[in-house]
């Protein structure tokens, strides 16, 4: 990353999340016993802002959480970590998004999310003169597209009027006719996130060959790049000028809970630098990477200079 400080707004959910470790998953009627309890901060967009600030990051978080004592923890936890918590806004009568995550002895992770004030989030919201300004003066927008289609389109919109280069993560989901379904609105992003695991792509394609023509399909109809997150096989960058493939990091997995956070994060903070997209991409994954040799989520988003320290361990 560059030396300069660059300024990331973050669109995305909130949530407390409670974690425990296990040596299995419980199934049906069974119960576990488990250790290594945290109740945390959590969700992509206050995972992914708070990672923006531990890579340098002038970070905003635009977000919803209720009038309840978990919400309060979130903001103060965000505040802590150097986030800007004034675009957060209280839903009255809603609690807040809470996550209840199970983490096995092989680092896999099992989630029941609560929406909860998440859900109250809305395109006029996104909308209105305060984060419109707050969009236009950004370096970068880091759309997370679990929010609600209509208040994730909306922002993507108002990010773009204000001209700002726009990160969006969504799932792809494949029709009928084997078509890739990604809604019309989101054509017009900078740079599309797109997860195997979390889309259609992990059991329809495993090769990079296959993920580089879907990549390609949807350059073609108007996106600027697509950024594909191959888990352990690192990441496949997909633009007008070609394809490259950036291979992943070895590591001890221990949890794989803030690998995505910590990924897309840093790929903001670095984009947002100026960093060109190789760049970019190591980064984001060196991040990854880093987030998978610890237990938890917000305890295993790295900092700057340890995806530094990284990165520089590596062969060029």
């Amino acid at each position: 990353m560059t030396l300069r400080i660059p300024k990331i707004v973050v669109v995305g959910p909130c949530y407390v999340d409670i974690a425990i470790k296990c040596k299995s998953f419980p199934g049906p009627g069974q119960t576990v016993e488990g250790s290594g309890f945290s109740c945390v901060a959590a969700g992509s967009g206050t995972n992914r802002a708070i990672e923006a600030a531990l890579c340098g990051c002038e970070s905003y978080l635009v977000g919803k959480i209720g009038d309840d004592s978990c919400g309060k923890l979130v903001k103060e936890k965000l505040h802590a970590l150097g986030v800007n918590v004034d675009y957060i806004s209280e839903a009255a009568a809603i609690s807040t998004g809470t996550s209840v995550t199970m983490v096995d002895s092989m680092g896999e992770n099992s989630t029941c999310i609560s929406e909860g004030a998440n859900r109250a989030l809305s395109p006029g919201e996104m909308s209105a003169a305060s984060i419109e300004q707050l969009a236009g003066s950004a370096d970068a927008c880091l759309v997370c597209g679990n929010l609600e289609h209509e208040t994730v389109a909306m922002a993507v919109r108002t990010a773009k009027l204000g001209g700002t280069k726009v990160i969006l993560e969504s799932p792809l989901r494949v029709k009928d006719d084997g078509e890739m379904e990604l809604p019309t609105e989101f054509y017009s992003v900078d740079v599309l996130i797109v997860d195997v695991a979390r889309s259609d792509l992990g059991s329809r394609s495993s090769s990079s060959h296959e993920l580089k023509f879907i990549g390609s399909d949807l350059v073609a109809k108007g996106i600027d790049c697509v950024v594909i997150r191959m888990n352990t096989r690192g990441g496949l960058v997909v633009n007008r000028q070609g394809s490259y493939h950036i291979e992943g990091i070895e590591i001890d997995v221990v949890d794989h809970s803030g690998c995505e956070d910590a990924f897309a994060g840093a790929f903001a903070a670095s984009y947002g630098a100026g960093d060109d997209l190789k760049d970019a991409m190591k980064f984001a994954i060196a991040a990854g990477t880093l987030a998978c040799g610890k237990f938890g989520t917000l305890e295993a988003l790295p900092r700057k200079e340890e995806i530094i320290e990284l990165l520089q361990k590596l062969p060029d």
